[in-house]
C-alpha cells in the first residue's frame, strides 16, 4: 500500500496544536493518524454552551495576539478578518486550515487516547503504544507508532487554592471556577467577587460589570494591563513583536526597558491610582491583555480588591478592612493545574507545582529515543499557535532524522539555566513555570531545524524591501518559512503584504459603516441628505487609498 515502509506518526488531539502537527507530519512524508476525543475540531477555540471537562472559550472570547502573528507559517488569515478574532472566527480559521491542507481525513473524532507508553524495545525502535478507545462504540485497541506528538495542551485542570477561605464553608452563594464560565447569564443584577487578575478573571470582570449590580476583583499582586490596540489603531503586538524591539529589549538594560513600557502603560491609567500597580516590573510576570477594565473601574462598576480576609454566609471582607455584602458568586480564576496523564499515566513527565522536566518545553528528559514531543505545553509573551506549529516541525525534524538533539547533559544545563533566568525574571508563581518569550523561542528552535530567517543585512544588496520588512514588520511565523525544510514560496509575499491586511481590517470596517450609513440616510427625509455628497466622497477616497495599497476588497 501507499503507507508501507512510511514512519507513522500519532497525534494526540485536533486543535490549535493538533492541526499544524499533521499538517507537517504530512509534509515530512509520514503517515499520519490524529485522535480527537470529541466530535469537532479547534479545541478549546470551539465555545461550548454545557459543562464540559476540557477547556472552552467563553462565548465572548476574542483572540488577544492580532491575526498576522497567530496565523501558521503558510496560511495567511483572509484580509477581510479583523485584527482580533472573535472565537468563532477562529474556528473558521482553523477549519479552513483543515481544509485547505486535507488534513480532515487524517482525523479520527470520537477517539480517545487514554495511554502512551514506550513499546517493550523502545531503546531500538523508539516506538509507542497508544492505547485507543471509539468512544461511540466503546472498542478499545493498541496501535504502535514510531513516534507521538502530545497535542491536549494545559487547560485541563482547574487549579483552586490550597486553603479554603476562612469561613468559606458558610457561604451561601456560589463558588465556581472561571473553568465554567460560559457567558453573563444568570449573573443580571447580581454582586460578583472574582479572585485573580489573569486574562480570563479580566475578562469575565468587565463582562459581567455591564450587567451584575457590583464586581470586586481580588488581586494579591497587582497585575500590569496591556491593551490589544496601540497608537494610532494598530494591533499592539504587531508593534511589539518586531526583530528591532527585539535586539533592544535583550541589549538594553531590563530596568529601562521596564520603565519605558510601563511610563507608556501608565499613561493609558494609572496602574497605582487604580489599584493594580504590582511590585514587579512588566516583563516579571505576565500581563493582563483587557481593553476595557480601566473604564469599567473609572465607572465604578469594578472594584480593585486586596486578598479576602473572610468570608460568611453572603458577605467577603477583604485584608483592608472593607466588606463586600450580599455576595451572590465567587468566581475562582486560579489557573489550571499542569498535568501530562496521557503518557505513561503520567509518570513518564511527573509534574510538580508546575515545573515540568522537558528539553525546549517538549522533550522528556528521561527516555532514550526523542520520538515524542509535547505540543503547546507553555505560556508565550506572544502567540500560541505559531510557537507550537514550530514546536511541531522541531519534534518531527528529529523524528524524521534531520535534527539531532544535543547531548542529555547539555539539556540538563539548558533547563536549569532556564529556570534560573525565570525565577530572576518572574514574581515565584505557578504561572510562571513554562513561559516563552516569542522571537528568542522561536530563533532557539528554528536554529535546530536551520530554518532560521535570513538576517536584515543580507536582503540589503538585492532586495532592500525585505531587509526594511525583517527589522520593523510584524515578526510573523512567515519569516521561518523562507529557507530550511518545507520552504515556502509565498513567504516572501506573505511579509511584504502584512501591514496591507492589518489595515485593510480598519478600512473595510469604515467602509462598511459608510455604506450603512448611507443606506440609512437615503431611505429618511430632512437635513441628513446634506451629508450625503460628503460620505460618498469619503467613501471614494478610502476606496482610491485602498486601491493604491493594492488591496482587494473581495480578497479572502
Amino acid at each position: 500500500s501507499e503507507t508501507m515502509g512510511k514512519k507513522r506518526v500519532c497525534v494526540v488531539g485536533a486543535g490549535a496544536s493538533g492541526l499544524p502537527s499533521i499538517r507537517h507530519a504530512l509534509l515530512y512524508g509520514f503517515d499520519v493518524t490524529c485522535y480527537e476525543h470529541q466530535g469537532e475540531i479547534a479545541g478549546l477555540w470551539r465555545f461550548k454552551p454545557e459543562e464540559t471537562e476540557e477547556a472552552s472559550v467563553m462565548k465572548s472570547t476574542v483572540i488577544n495576539s492580532s491575526k498576522e502573528l497567530t496565523a501558521y507559517s503558510d496560511f495567511p488569515p483572509p484580509a477581510t478578518a479583523a485584527n482580533f478574532m472573535h472565537n468563532t472566527h477562529m474556528c473558521k480559521y482553523l477549519e479552513d486550515y483543515a481544509a485547505h491542507f486535507d488534513l480532515v481525513k487524517h482525523i479520527k473524532l470520537f477517539h480517545k487516547v487514554h495511554n502512551v507508553e514506550r513499546a517493550p524495545d523502545f531503546a531500538q525502535t523508539g516506538q509507542w503504544i497508544a492505547y485507543v478507545e471509539d468512544l461511540k462504540t466503546g472498542k478499545q485497541w493498541t496501535e504502535t507508532f514510531d513516534g507521538v506528538l502530545v497535542c491536549t495542551g494545559h487547560h485541563q485542570i482547574p487549579y483552586w487554592p490550597k486553603e479554603k477561605w476562612p469561613g468559606q464553608d458558610e457561604f451561601r452563594g456560589k463558588i465556581m471556577h472561571a473553568h465554567s464560565y460560559k457567558d453573563h447569564k444568570g449573573f443580571e443584577d447580581k454582586t460578583v467577587v472574582i479572585v485573580g487578575v489573569g486574562n480570563s478573571g479580566g475578562d469575565i470582570a468587565v463582562e459581567l460589570s455591564k450587567i451584575a449590580k457590583q464586581v470586586y476583583v481580588v488581586s494579591r499582586r497587582g497585575t500590569w494591563v496591556l491593551n490589544r490596540v496601540y497608537d494610532y489603531g494598530r494591533p499592539s503586538d504587531c508593534f511589539l513583536m518586531t526583530r528591532v524591539n527585539n535586539y533592544f529589549w535583550h541589549a538594553l538594560p531590563q530596568w529601562l526597558v521596564n520603565k519605558a513600557v510601563q511610563d507608556k502603560l501608565n499613561q493609558r491609567f494609572d496602574h497605582e491610582a487604580y489599584g493594580l500597580k504590582p511590585a514587579h516590573g512588566v516583563f516579571g510576570q505576565h500581563p493582563m491583555i483587557n481593553d476595557e477594565l480601566p473604564n469599567r473601574i473609572a465607572s465604578g462598576t469594578i472594584r480593585i480588591k486586596p486578598e479576602i480576609k473572610s468570608i460568611s454566609e453572603h458577605s467577603v471582607e477583604f485584608k483592608d478592612g472593607t466588606k463586600a455584602d450580599d455576595v451572590d458568586t465567587i468566581i475562582v480564576s486560579t489557573g489550571y493545574s499542569f498535568e501530562l496523564p496521557v503518557m505513561e499515566k503520567g509518570k513518564l513527565v511527573p509534574v510538580v507545582e508546575n515545573e515540568v522536566e522537558l528539553y525546549q518545553l517538549i522533550f522528556p528528559m528521561n527516555v532514550e529515543r526523542d520520538t515524542l514531543g509535547v505540543i503547546g505545553f507553555f505560556q508565550p509573551y506572544g502567540s500560541i499557535m505559531a510557537i507550537a506549529e514550530m514546536q511541531a516541525r522541531l519534534v518531527l525534524d528529529v523524528i524524521a532524522g534531520r535534527s539531532k538533539l544535543p547531548p542529555m547533559e547539555e539539556r540538563r544545563k539548558n533547563i536549569q539555566e532556564k529556570r534560573e533566568y525565570m525565577a530572576q525574571r518572574y514574581a515565584k508563581t505557578r504561572r510562571h513555570t513554562i513561559q516563552v518569550d516569542y522571537i528568542p523561542y522561536m530563533d532557539e528552535m528554528a536554529a535546530i531545524i536551520g530554518c532560521e530567517p535570513p538576517a536584515w543585512y543580507a536582503y540589503l544588496p538585492h532586495d532592500p524591501q525585505m531587509a526594511i520588512s525583517t527589522l520593523f514588520a510584524p515578526f510573523a511565523a512567515y519569516f521561518y518559512r523562507l529557507r530550511g525544510p518545507h520552504s515556502w514560496t509565498g513567504a516572501r509575499d506573505a511579509i511584504l503584504t502584512i501591514e496591507d491586511r492589518i489595515i485593510q481590517d480598519n478600512l473595510l470596517g469604515l467602509i462598511g459603516n459608510l455604506d450603512d450609513g448611507l443606506t440609512n440616510l437615503k431611505g429618511k427625509l430632512g437635513h441628513g441628505r446634506k451629508l450625503i455628497p460628503g460620505l460618498e466622497a469619503l467613501k471614494g477616497l478610502l476606496g482610491d487609498y485602498m486601491d493604491k495599497l493594492n488591496i482587494k476588497k473581495s480578497a479572502s
